[in-house]
């Protein structure tokens, strides 16, 4: 599958919440998606995997690379 079919459709961001320590990286590349609490750890919208849709995979993929604790994981959405 190339680089363009990959980018079409919704992806989920998943955060690995033992792994995770608040440093923020995520929620700097992903403003729209993810907020931050007091401590630096990432919010979502509904306390769940937040959707990032085709327009942010490429921010997304940039976090799930510079996340150091290795707490991110993108995961393409199934149709149907």
């Amino acid at each position: 599958m190339s680089c363009a079919e990959q980018e079409q459709g919704e992806s989920r961001l998943h955060i690995d919440w033992t792994r995770c320590d608040g440093r923020g990286v995520c929620s700097e590349l992903l403003p729209e998606v993810l907020g931050r609490d007091d401590w630096g750890y990432p919010l979502t919208h509904d306390h769940r995997d937040p959707v990032v849709g085709p327009n942010r995979t490429a921010a997304a993929r940039d976090a799930v690379e510079l996340c150091p604790r290795l707490a991110l994981r993108l995961d393409r959405m199934r149709r149907g």
